[in-house]
């Protein structure tokens, strides 16, 4: 990452930031058994993760990871939805630094 003291340039490298570094920024912290499993802190956020909301208006929830939002550095979470005055539900986005991986996709050996 770029090293400025101004908040300009560091928000201009954060939106302009290629994907592969975007994707990287999208990191949770993992659960205290989790983390010793896997020794790291944290890992990037992914789709069918489970997350724990630790923060906001859905704090205590949990469910899967169902979209990974690069470009806006949001995710998506199943069973976490807003309703709308004429009564249609949509997916609400949250910040990935407010929540908690509670579970790996285990699919991909390469990211353990």
């Amino acid at each position: 990452m770029k090293v400025t003291k101004k908040p300009g340039k560091s928000r201009k490298y954060a939106y302009t930031a290629p994907k592969h570094k975007k994707a990287k920024a999208l990191a949770a912290h993992l659960s205290e058994k989790l983390s010793k499993e896997v020794k790291k802190r944290s890992l990037p956020v992914r789709k069918k993760d489970i997350v724990k909301i630790v923060r906001g208006e859905f704090k205590g929830k949990d469910g899967k990871v169902i979209k990974v939002d690069h470009k806006n550095h949001k995710i998506f979470v199943d069973k976490i939805v807003r309703k709308k005055s004429n009564g249609t539900e949509y997916e609400v986005a949250i910040d990935p630094s407010n929540v908690i991986i509670m579970d790996l996709d285990k699919t991909d050996k390469k990211r353990i």
